[in-house]
């Protein structure tokens, strides 16, 4: 997870939060403060001066209005005596002026230059024409520092006839240094004020951010796989009930991950186990899981076929589109056969939707159906055969008995002759149905093997002995055997019969003039035993057809000579029966030798060349 940048971080954020409310607070608290004071102040020492100008002003106003002996001072020296007592460190200066402008007193030493001179101050001037006080905060020429300049009339009350103004000037600068000090004060105690409220609102902000903290590193953990942690609960308020809900998530999420866990192991046993494909798409058509029969039977690796659309792979683009596989109700039968061998799998489609019913995908499954296929082609094949079998000696007996009860009977040369046709083809038909029945009874385990143990070694040899003295071609018999016994478990009727059936048909394949050798040979507890012939031989493609029911290589020569085609399937199943195998070598025009095996427990054995 990426790491949060510091100005970005909650715990910073709180502090600058709180820091920039205390801010605020005391800017709006000190501006307040501050305005409130340097009015309180400015108003307490306007009404100071204003009441001392009422007393300068009563003095004065006597002054003015007494009247003089020659004994007395003059105006100008009882002004100048008024004014000498009033000066103080609030008024740096006090001037009468009477109505017509002229300075009559200056309560400053230094200043007295001026009295008499014309005072063209426009406070003066306005104090004098509106018959009010008229006051400004002005700048000193001398000092440069504020003033508050205050023109007073002088009314004779009697009259009401203006008799001059009282001009002041009083030091207000020093009501301004005061506001600066405790503008000073205010910043240096917002300074600690706000030193002290970070080095608090950051350890407020760890109370609030540290659990923060803990539940960040369990979350990164959890998202890592590891629900074993923990996140510590530091109190029960809002954050503390967090991280107990926290807690309790984990522990949910990991049961919900074992639970998940265990069930996509399950499901993925099924399908790595399945004899069946699996294919899942998404709501596009698109694979988005396959398992390996599926990978096998499309020829291709997982990663090949993920992504791809499912039509595509499954060679239905030009017939369907994945629209019509997500309402399709019945199965497609898909064939992937090759030369070599037949392949077709049953494809059936079922739609992943919600409960909105919006369609998220479909499963696709697979079934090998070639087995089915195969044993249900070997049926209509088997019935087509067992039809074609009986319907040829009915034929022919249906024929000749037609000729019989046309009147052939009563010829004394040709009757015996269809009497004799009729009689074959009935035992033929016979035969057939022998080893029909024979078949169905094991194909359904009807039967039972009576197994002894027996030497094979004399048991083979004389059924060789028993063909040898009845055999009716100039064929030579050739023995390959051991002199040694070798003594096998088995059903000697059915080991007779495949035997037989083996001898016999090497006996009709075999010319005149040619041989058929017996071998046989016991090693590692089997006992492989090899019937060979010279006789015409099989195509190379048709060895291990043979021992299908009713299949011949000539089937005109081979029906002549009395076969049903189901010599060879019997004898399967009987050596099947007895755990062993059979298989053919052949050559075409050179011959066809039978091998089959059965299981022996005889240490000692025999080998033929």
């Amino acid at each position: 997870m990426q790491k949060v940048r510091f100005f970005k971080s909650v715990q910073v954020k709180l502090v600058l939060i709180y820091v920039l409310l205390i801010l605020i607070a005391m800017q709006i608290i000190g501006l307040y403060f501050a305005r409130g004071l340097e009015e309180t102040l400015k108003d307490n020492f306007e009404t100071s001066i204003t009441d001392r100008l009422k007393l300068v002003n009563f003095s004065v106003k006597e002054e003015i209005l007494k009247e003089r002996t020659d004994k007395d001072p003059t105006l100008e020296q009882s002004l100048k005596t008024v004014l000498t007592g009033l000066k103080s460190e609030d008024i740096k200066e006090i001037q009468v002026i009477d109505a017509r402008n002229r300075i009559l007193a200056s309560s400053d030493v230094s200043n007295q230059s001026i009295v008499g001179q014309r005072s063209m101050e426009p406070l003066v001037l306005k104090s004098l024409s509106s018959k009010t006080p008229t006051d400004t905060i002005a700048l000193d020429e001398k000092t440069r520092k504020r003033v508050w300049v205050v023109a007073t009339p002088i009314i004779n009350t009697s009259n009401g006839k203006v008799l001059g103004t009282v001009y002041v000037k009083s030091n207000i600068e020093r009501i301004f240094e005061q506001m600066n000090e405790i503008n000073q004060i205010l910043a240096v105690g917002t300074a600690l004020a706000l030193a002290i409220t970070i080095i608090l609102g950051i350890f407020i902000a760890r109370t609030i951010t540290k659990p923060i903290l803990d539940m960040r590193r369990q979350a990164q953990a959890m998202a890592k796989g590891n629900f074993s942690r923990k996140v510590r609960v530091y109190g029960n308020d809002e954050i503390g009930q967090l991280a107990i809900a926290f807690n309790h998530l984990t522990n949910r999420l990991q049961e919900a991950q074992s639970t998940t866990e265990g069930e996509r192991r399950k499901l993925a046993s099924v399908l790595t186990n399945m004899t069946d494909g699996v294919i899942a798409t998404d709501r596009k058509g698109k694979i988005i899981l396959i398992n390996t029969p599926a990978q096998k039977l499309l020829n291709g690796e997982q990663d090949e076929l993920m992504g791809r659309p499912l039509v595509s792979v499954l060679g239905l683009e030009e017939e369907h589109t994945f629209e019509d596989l997500i309402h399709m109700k019945d199965s497609i039968n898909l064939d992937f056969s090759s030369q070599d061998r037949p392949y077709i799998w049953r494809a059936n489609f079922s739609v992943i939707q919600k409960e909105t019913g919006f369609v998220n995908g479909v499963i696709t499954v697979l079934h090998d159906i070639t087995e089915q296929e195969k044993i249900e082609m070997e049926r209509r094949e088997f019935v087509s055969n067992v039809s074609h079998e009986l319907r040829t000696p009915l034929t022919t007996m249906r024929s000749y008995l037609e000729a019989l009860a046309d009147g052939a009977w009563q010829n004394k040369e040709i009757a015996p002759q269809f009497l004799n046709v009729t009689q074959t083809e009935t035992e033929r038909m016979i035969r057939l149905v022998n080893d029909l029945l024979q078949l169905s009874r094991m194909d359904s385990r009807e039967y039972e093997i009576n197994a002894d143990i027996v030497d094979f070694n004399k048991f083979f040899n004389r059924i060789i002995d028993r063909f040898e003295m009845s055999k009716s071609k100039n064929v030579e018999f050739q023995r390959i055997l051991p002199s040694t016994p070798c003594y096998v478990e088995l059903d000697t009727d059915k080991i007779t019969q495949v035997i037989d059936n083996i001898i016999s048909n090497a006996l009709k394949y075999s010319p005149d003039g040619g041989n058929i050798r017996f071998g046989m040979t016991a090693n590692d507890g089997v006992l492989t035993v090899m019937i060979s012939d010279d006789g015409m031989g099989i195509p190379k493609e048709n060895v291990e057809r043979i021992f299908d029911r009713f299949y011949r290589v000539d089937r005109a020569r081979a029906r002549s000579m009395g076969g049903t085609g189901l010599g060879l399937a019997i004898s399967r199943e009987m050596i099947l029966a007895h755990n062993g195998k059979i298989w053919a070598e052949s050559e075409e025009g050179v011959g066809t030798t039978i091998f089959f095996t059965l299981p022996y427990e005889d240490e000692e054995a025999g080998e033929w060349d």
